[in-house]
């Protein structure tokens, strides 16, 4: 697990949520969300999924498996995919 507690902590941050708040969303203690922020501890497969749930990522990138952040664009219709897709060129051309 290359990072992972890095990997937890920088998309706690961009969220601008606590540790408290987090541990409330993945049911855990404070302590625990900072014990694998510090990598003193690794969550549980179980806890692993619900944190990958709650930031919309995969395990694997959590991991450091992969390099790429998936973003679920599920129930999204083919309009908002459109919408969707063409921000991200304008962005990728910044």
């Amino acid at each position: 697990m290359v990072n992972l507690g890095n990997k937890i902590r920088t998309l706690r941050l961009e969220r601008h949520i606590t540790q408290t708040e987090l541990s409330r969303r993945i049911g855990v203690s404070k302590a625990m969300v900072s014990s694998y922020e510090l990598e003193q501890r690794s969550p549980s497969y179980e806890v692993l999924i619900k944190i990958a749930a709650f930031f919309g990522v995969t395990t694997d990138f959590l991991l450091g498996l992969e390099k790429n952040r998936a973003i679920s664009v599920e129930g999204l219709g083919v309009k908002e995919l459109e919408i969707i897709a063409g921000m991200i060129s304008v962005l990728k051309e910044k």
